[in-house]
């Protein structure tokens, strides 16, 4: 029998295909999702998505939502203990995993089991150690639709915020540049349309804005 585990939502394209594949798999039982949000600015604090967006994505895959509210500036003793107060409400809620969609970043994921030990959690990483390239364009094929929320100009240039996230978008970008945002810049996309999902939700590109 599949293990319960929640997903670590971060509006992104990434959790979202760790979610699908996690499903597809048979790897685990969906049985929520957990967000980290910004309190001072009503958005997803990996992302910068609004916490709206947010509330249409969680109603369109029809799972319970577990909001972390983080003060700005946050530190991280103040990350962790809030962290923990969620991984209480998760395991209370009959979940003992937490899924990631981490790709490669060896430090993060130590970081995160580490963290979630200390709370009797698990992580599961369903992409974990696939090249990003392949990750990108299978994203692209199985029907994922997402647009770039926030980037980093120092890594990558202002034009490519808003973009959608399609094969234009990745034969654009540069070798610095990792195709799902991993090294390089630190690209966030929002995931608008999903055939996996069936999402439907609609946006629309808003003014860019320097933070």
């Amino acid at each position: 029998m599949a293990v319960k585990a929640f997903v670590s939502w971060s509006s992104g394209k990434d959790s979202a295909c760790a979610l699908a594949e996690a499903q597809r798999s048979g790897m685990a039982e969906i049985v929520g999702l957990l967000t980290t949000v910004n309190e001072a600015f009503d958005r997803v604090a990996m992302h910068g998505v609004r916490n709206s967006l947010l509330d249409r994505q969680i109603a369109a895959l029809g799972l319970p939502c577990v909001k972390v509210p983080l003060p700005h500036p946050c530190p991280m003793a103040a990350y962790e203990a809030r962290m923990a107060e969620a991984s209480a409400i998760v395991k209370a809620r009959g979940a003992d995993h937490l899924i990631f969609g981490d790709l490669f970043l060896e430090d993060v994921r130590a970081y995160r089991e580490a963290q979630l030990g200390r709370v009797g959690l698990r992580g599961l990483f369903p992409l974990w150690g696939r090249a990003t390239r392949v990750v990108a364009e299978a994203m692209i094929k199985d029907g994922f639709t997402a647009y770039v929320a926030c980037l980093d100009p120092k890594q990558l240039d202002r034009g490519f915020a808003g973009r959608r996230f399609d094969p234009s978008f990745l034969a654009a970008l540069p070798m610095t540049v990792d195709p799902c945002g991993e090294r390089g810049a630190r690209m966030a996309e929002r995931i608008r349309d999903s055939c996996i999902f069936c999402l439907g939700i609609k946006v629309r590109r808003a003014i860019c804005c320097k933070m």
